[in-house]
């Protein structure tokens, strides 16, 4: 039972392998569950931590807006069940299906998916299979291609080595040959299974394509004012646009709140993202 007195309901949603920590962000209005809804698919690792903030702030905002939003950890990470060395994508995609099934099953018609760096990857595949109940994207920095974040994630591990001083050389081809041998390989606090970065590099939104009736809302954040989309996003786009998907895209000036060192947030970001999806409505 949603408490409508309470900013936001904490509970325990089923997952496919344990219970996951959701909260829900009730609109502000007469109802609880609107016909449209937004569910928020997480970033990776450390981003997601990092990034908890902005979903608090961005979540809030929607709801005020009128949307009602679900943001859950997924198995293997926060505050759900199992570790993330259990965690695989096929687990992280069931998930968020039984997350989609419990707004619509509470009366939402169209879920809008609002992903955030790999958590774009991960929104765009849901969307090919709840097709029917998924009408939006919402991208936050989106990682275009799942193997250059793998070796992003991997240079962690070799840059931590050498500032060590550690003996023994790493590279990211050995971590990803240690991957593909089937060991798992801890990096930056995290032990990454080998089905998970396999999975990972197989991931490229050129590769995927996008379900027909899908709109986006593309937002990449950067220091400095005028600076172009990366060449990989630009083709992104302009493919789906001729391929007559509706893209919205957006840059923002702002720190990369996934990836500093202490807790930023960049609320041109959040006023943006409201603007847009308060007018898409």
């Amino acid at each position: 039972m949603i408490d409508l007195s309470l900013k936001r309901h904490i509970f325990f949603l089923p997952g496919l392998r344990g219970p996951l920590c959701a909260i829900y962000y009730p609109p502000v209005g007469n109802s609880s569950f609107p016909r449209k809804a937004i569910l928020h698919v997480p970033a990776f690792a450390e981003e997601m931590n990092k990034c908890r903030r902005m979903v608090v702030l961005q979540a809030e905002r929607f709801a005020g807006a009128g949307y009602g939003v679900l943001v859950v950890d997924l198995y293997g990470t926060g505050d759900s069940s199992g570790e993330f060395s259990e965690a695989r994508w096929d687990v992280w995609k069931a998930d968020l299906s039984a997350a989609c099934r419990w707004l619509i099953e509470k009366g939402t018609q169209k879920v809008t998916l609002w992903g955030i760096r790999v958590g774009g990857l991960l929104a765009l595949e849901l969307a090919f299979e709840l097709k029917d109940q998924v009408d939006r994207l919402v991208l936050w920095q989106p990682v275009v291609d799942g193997r250059v974040m793998l070796t992003q994630f991997l240079r962690l591990r070799v840059a931590a080595n050498m500032i060590g001083g550690r003996e023994r050389r790493e590279s990211v081809n050995s971590l990803q040959d240690r991957l593909l041998a089937g060991e798992l390989v801890e990096v930056a606090g995290y032990e990454l299974a080998p089905a998970l970065s396999v999975a990972l590099m197989q991931k490229n939104f050129l590769k995927l394509g996008i379900p027909t009736g899908i709109s986006v809302y593309w937002f990449e954040v950067a220091l400095l004012e005028d600076r172009p989309l990366s060449p990989v996003s630009q083709k992104v786009i302009e493919t789906w646009r001729s391929d007559g998907v509706s893209v919205v895209v957006s840059m923002i000036i702002g720190e990369a709140f996934w990836a500093t060192q202490e807790i930023a947030v960049v609320p041109e970001l959040v006023d943006e993202t409201t603007h847009w999806l308060s007018w898409g409505q």
